[in-house]
């Protein structure tokens, strides 16, 4: 099962991790195209998303203050898709459906964060190596 669990941090982690490295690899072009969207300082929001992905990622991946980056990266993933992923202003259509398919997959990715978030990452973790173990409960002789 913690095997299963490891496997499972790193199989959903993996499209933050590149996503956010293509970010910084084309910092300009992500900034252009949050900059379409009206956001203000796209530069620094693009710089921000890249940090919050590979940063996260890699906590996640590690198993290192799993709870705190599954949320944060849930949180990401919810606001990416309400902003960039709005089939609702789409004309009916392929695009439309695109968006809403998109929007869909954050929120089923958001659904596994959360789940991680609650049950933990497992024994293969830095969390499971760093945290203090309380001693176990032993009977006391009569």
């Amino acid at each position: 099962m913690h095997a299963a669990l490891l496997i499972g941090r790193i199989l959903l982690v993996g499209i933050f991790i590149f996503s956010g490295a293509v970010k910084f690899i084309d910092l300009s072009g992500t900034a252009g195209h949050i900059a379409g969207k009206g956001l203000p300082m796209p530069i620094v929001l693009a710089a921000a998303a890249g940090a919050v992905e590979v940063g996260c990622g890699l906590m996640v991946a590690f198993g290192w203050k799993t709870r705190f980056a599954a949320l944060t990266l849930a949180a990401f993933t919810l606001a990416a898709g309400l902003l960039f992923h709005d089939f609702w202003n789409q004309p009916r259509g392929h695009e439309m459906i695109d968006q809403m398919l998109h929007l869909w997959k954050n929120v089923a990715i958001i659904g596994g964060l959360v789940v991680l978030a609650f049950t933990g990452p497992g024994r293969i973790s830095l969390d499971a190596k760093l945290e203090p173990r309380e001693p176990a409960l032993r009977p006391r002789p009569i």
